[in-house]
């Protein structure tokens, strides 16, 4: 099943699951960085490097349901890092590039309401990638500057309740997304956008 059609499906789901009970929420802001994997051109054997960009995410979660020491929560990622430096030799690539991951998702949260809550994460939605106006040595690029694509969300993190509503967040999360245009033949169609980062969650 394409991302496009499990965000059709999850979506109204946990819209319609949401109204129907207590409102139990959460907001969260969290900073850190993305990591895209090596990539090679078929043509010429030679690697496309990703930087290590500095990136944020924000996420909206609502209590579904309790069930002993789990939650099941609905909530929306979205992840965003504005310009990553994309590095060929040859010089043909987009200078850098830039990500929006929202990623409608299920969330089960061990030991929910207590202080210490471990928890995991999956779903899917949309990605934008924006490619730079120039390619590494400032060229025009000649490529597209703007690429859709469905992207699926696998995740996990930690949340720390140290005062009243407030805590900390570390999460990990993979946006499985399509690729930015790069103006290479790598054979890929889809790549792995590794999200770590650490922030604030508030509870109302």
């Amino acid at each position: 099943m394409s991302a496009k059609r499990l965000a059709v499906l999850v979506v109204p789901v946990l819209v319609l699951i949401a109204s129907a009970v207590a409102q139990i929420n959460e907001v969260s802001i969290t900073a850190g960085r993305t990591f895209v994997s090596t990539q090679t051109v078929r043509t010429t054997g030679l690697p496309v490097h990703f930087g290590n960009e500095e990136s944020v995410a924000f996420n909206y979660a609502r209590l579904l349901k309790s069930f002993k020491v789990f939650g099941l929560y609905a909530e929306l990622p979205v992840a965003i890092y504005p310009r990553m430096d994309v590095n060929y030799h040859l010089g043909t690539t987009p200078k850098d590039v830039g990500a929006l991951f929202v990623t409608p998702s299920v969330r089960v949260n061990i030991f929910s309401g207590e202080s210490v809550t471990p928890w995991v994460s999956v779903g899917g939605g949309y990605a934008r990638f924006r490619e730079a106006p120039v390619t590494l040595y400032n060229s025009p690029n000649p490529g597209p500057r703007g690429t859709n694509t469905g992207v699926v969300q696998f995740g996990a993190g930690l949340d720390v309740w140290f005062w009243h509503t407030w805590g900390g967040r570390f999460e990990a999360r993979d946006f499985y997304s399509g690729t930015p245009a790069l103006n290479v033949d790598t054979g890929r169609s889809r790549q792995h956008n590794y999200y770590v980062g650490v922030g604030v969650v508030h509870r109302f």
